[in-house]
């Protein structure tokens, strides 16, 4: 119970990541405030976790309705006077779209770097008057390892995640002073809807060489990295960009290679 009495707000919720850090952040007591653009989904999932003893709330908030990021967050003061947790965990890119520098229109690469950013961003601006006011709060962005390791397609999504990722020291140096305390988190490759529908098999495959730990990431997993950042165990960490990506990126270039090699002697 490290977050009991604190009041999260965790976008893009109803899913994969987001859900997991819902519960994740419920369970250890906080008030958790589910932020969808679905909202009949929304509340199923909160009457699941509020059955089994949890504080779930819903609020709207489409991502495309940019009106909404401001609007989420009053509502939520509103209704309980505080904000302490700020899960900022949207972000989209559309891969048959999001190609490389030589194939990406340009419009498509400014519609998703502005969505994700703006989902930052914005939301985080409503929210950082009402954590100051209260004393402090906790802000977790989450990026992606595409952020840090530049790949052959998505160059909009990876574009947005870097940005994202320095946005979140920004506002960790600008904020420190009101006990606002802002970090990211970067999964790599993680067992959700949007990868089992974005990404093939064989390309899954081939990614998991890639990975010392062999295996993609639990939702639940990214989400203990959140309820860190969240909780006062991390009460003097601000501006990390934490990877959760099993290793990817960390050893040689050639360890998915080598891994191939050694699976056919």
């Amino acid at each position: 119970m490290r977050l009991d009495g604190k009041v999260a707000i965790v976008t893009a919720s109803t899913r994969g990541i987001g859900l997991a850090c819902t519960q994740r952040l419920a369970r250890e007591g906080a008030i958790v405030y589910m932020a969808a653009r679905n909202m009949e989904r929304a509340e199923n999932r909160a009457k699941e976790l509020n059955d089994e003893g949890c504080n779930v709330k819903t609020v709207y908030n489409d991502a495309t309705e940019k009106e909404t990021y401001t609007s989420m967050v009053e509502e939520v003061f509103k209704n309980e006077g505080r904000i302490d947790i700020l899960v900022n965990n949207f972000g989209t890119s559309n891969p048959q779209k999001d190609l490389d520098i030589k194939n990406t229109e340009y419009d498509e690469y400014i519609r998703t770097v502005d969505i994700n950013l703006a989902s930052v961003f914005m939301t985080s601006q409503a929210a950082i008057p009402h954590m100051a006011a209260n004393g402090g709060g906790s802000i977790i962005n989450i990026s992606s390892i595409g952020g840090l390791r530049p790949d052959i397609s998505q160059i909009a999504y990876g574009t947005s995640k870097a940005a994202i990722n320095y946005l979140t020291k920004l506002i960790a140096t600008q904020c420190a002073r009101d006990n606002i305390r802002c970090n990211a988190v970067l999964p790599g490759m993680t067992a959700t809807e949007a990868v089992s529908n974005n990404l093939t098999p064989e390309f899954q495959e081939f990614f998991l060489k890639h990975i010392p730990i062999k295996r993609m990431a639990t939702p639940e997993e990214i989400a203990g990295a959140v309820a860190y950042f969240a909780s006062d165990d991390a009460a003097y960490t601000t501006g990390q960009i934490m990877d959760v990506s099993g290793g990817f990126g960390m050893p040689t270039p050639i360890f998915g290679d080598m891994i191939a090699m050694k699976s056919k002697r």
